[in-house]
């Protein structure tokens, strides 16, 4: 697992093109684990907070409760209009839960209302960034301490 700051400095300019997707709108699709072992998705938002990304959640909400249980996760940035134009930006890792006071007060210069919330930072497992190039297919892939691959596919 990895910090998005060491993932960054072991791939920045794929990092760089992965956070360009996160922030281009402020809504994303999280898929967390149920009680059961099925997938559950969800809505959600993302903060580049130091050298961390963060998750920020109402209070016993269900996707809360699913990292509380089973910190793994799925995060797709959401597609915009859907052209491919930037790519198509994908993480999974394990969600953190954050409890430190100064921590929380932290986030909450990022527009979070008073009153509590669940946050989480996020540990990356792997990002992958999808992109049309010409008539090909292009999967850049990192993995922690693996560095990138790249597929093309035609």
């Amino acid at each position: 697992m990895a910090t998005w700051e060491s993932f960054a400095a072991e791939a920045p300019r794929l990092a760089a093109a992965v956070r360009a997707r996160f922030t281009a709108h402020r809504h994303h699709v999280l898929a967390t684990l149920r009680k059961d072992g099925s997938p559950r998705v969800s809505g959600t938002e993302v903060v580049f907070q130091g050298p961390d990304l963060m998750l920020g959640s109402m209070p016993g909400a269900v996707k809360a409760r699913d990292l509380q249980r089973d910190g793994r996760f799925a995060l797709h940035a959401n597609p915009g209009d859907g052209s491919m134009a930037a790519g198509d930006a994908k993480l999974s890792g394990r969600a953190i839960e954050v409890t430190d006071p100064e921590e929380i007060a932290a986030f909450r210069q990022h527009g979070v209302p008073p009153g509590p919330f669940h946050l989480f930072r996020l540990d990356l497992h792997d990002a992958v960034l999808t992109s049309v190039d010409g008539d090909e297919l292009v999967i850049e892939l990192w993995r922690a301490g693996s560095g990138v691959q790249r597929f093309v596919r035609r």
